[in-house]
């Protein structure tokens, strides 16, 4: 169990990532005093340092100040995305620091309040962060913690006053088993992270691990997974209890009715793009539905949400251009996210940018990867993202590239960028890995 007596210091190892950061961010609120390790200088941790967080940038012992070298006061959490070889992760367990993974603080804040988890392999971003604000935009002070930046917020963490928590409940590591949930929802449980799990099969029973755990209310999930549920909800279905029916798209917006256990929301709107967002808001719905809130507040709630920082965001849209971006970095994520520009502007040619995330998340789902970017008219791919990984032989973007059947299709680096792209109708960049940082060099040469 956490136990924070005595604790005067924290240090975060992966301090950039978007679930450690909403952790220090807490942390340095409550006026601990926070430092932290990252490889990358991102926007991410240059925020945190405009709240006081000492970041250093370089993995060695003399990058760590004297108030974080004392066993007795100071707290170590770290991500399972730190490599074994890291010299400040060999130190403070050489020296006997107290150590905790980030899903074990994340449990241990969020234990004694109201308890209101999302998981699964695609969605829980948008889900977790439109039930927040669904929650806040309806006078409920929660906090939560995200896997994303909520525009609405510009954060990804919100610090409320009443103690109900909304929670992102990540696999990944099987992280969401160090959770304690009251209330939750499983959104997909697609295949992913079999260097973890090793088969789909132990992924799905790590999701029944998942759903055991909730306590005190009930689990909401997507209709036909194979989870021991006590709701559902759906796309266009009149046996779940939740569903988006006579789906339609009115001046760029997506327009559905909302079918609910009492009766059926009409003419509910969502200006998220993409019809995967349609079934985002309908599982955000179902579970502030039992929160004791009118569903005339949710539905204006879900009206009005600006969304999460890439996922499906659009940066440019005049003319001669349509730019999107998005996080998808698994093959039905991007099989969404292509069918969704598809349906939005369906007379453009499509030029996908992506950056596959590991080598070994490439080597699984290379086939499925190629399938769903041969839906794209051009393709150009980045070199593998390797984050935690080593190189395995034979999974190379060539390789890949070898599979998608599209004509159009070339291997390419960062620096080409972004006069490559110049004559694109419609763009998107999708990937998990730093192909964020073209993000914004694109947007400015499109505009021009």
């Amino acid at each position: 169990m956490v136990n924070l007596n005595n604790i005067k210091h924290i240090y975060f190892l992966g301090i950039g990532g978007v679930g450690m950061s909403a952790l220090a961010r807490y942390f340095a609120s409550k006026e601990y005093e926070v430092a932290g390790y990252d490889r990358n200088q991102s926007e991410i941790c240059l925020s945190l340092e405009e709240v006081s967080c000492e970041i250093s940038y370089v993995d060695c012992l003399e990058s760590l100040s004297n108030s974080f070298k004392n066993p007795a006061n100071v707290l170590v959490v770290y991500t399972p995305a730190i490599p074994a070889d890291n010299i400040l992760l060999g130190y403070f367990k050489s020296e006997g620091f107290t150590m905790y993974k980030r899903a074990e603080m994340l449990g241990a804040i969020t234990k004694n309040t109201q308890c209101l988890a999302i998981a699964g392999t695609h969605g829980k971003t948008t889900i977790s962060s439109l039930l927040a604000y669904i929650l806040s935009d309806n006078s409920i002070d929660c906090s939560a913690f995200l896997g994303g930046f909520a525009s609405d917020f510009n954060s990804n963490l919100l610090i409320g006053s009443e103690p109900i928590t909304v929670v992102e409940a990540d696999e990944f590591d099987r992280s969401f088993l160090q959770l304690y949930p009251n209330w939750a929802l499983i959104s997909s449980m697609d295949a992913d992270h079999l260097d973890i799990y090793g088969t789909a099969a132990h992924l799905e029973q790590s999701f029944q691990l998942f759903a055991d755990k909730v306590k005190g209310g009930s689990l909401i999930a997507k209709e036909g997974l194979n989870v021991n549920a006590t709701y559902s909800y759906a796309l266009n279905s009149n046996k779940a209890d939740f569903s988006a029916l006579n789906i339609r798209v009115e001046n760029g917006a997506y327009h559905f009715d909302l079918k609910h256990p009492k009766g059926v929301c009409e003419n509910v709107v969502t200006g998220l793009p993409g019809i995967h967002n349609v079934e985002n808001a309908v599982a955000a719905f179902s579970m502030a539905y039992f929160q004791e809130l009118s569903t005339e507040g949710i539905v204006a709630s879900i009206a009005s949400f600006s969304g999460v920082k890439r996922r499906f965001e659009i940066h440019v849209k005049n003319k001669k251009h349509i730019y999107i971006d998005d996080y998808a970095h698994h093959p039905k994520e991007i099989e969404m996210a292509i069918r969704s520009a598809r349906d939005l502007y369906p007379n453009k040619e499509l030029t996908v940018v992506f950056q596959p995330h590991l080598f070994s998340r490439t080597r699984d789902f290379m086939n499925d990867f190629a399938e769903s970017l041969s839906a794209a008219d051009r393709v150009l791919l980045l070199d593998i993202y390797p984050a935690r990984e080593l190189p395995i032989s034979g999974v190379t973007s060539k390789e890949l590239a070898n599979k998608i059947t599209c004509i159009n299709k070339s291997i390419n680096s960062k620096s080409q960028f972004p006069e490559i792209i110049e004559n694109t109708e419609l763009l998107m960049t999708l990937g998990a890995g730093d192909i964020d940082v073209l993000v914004q060099p694109i947007k400015k040469y499109l505009q021009k």
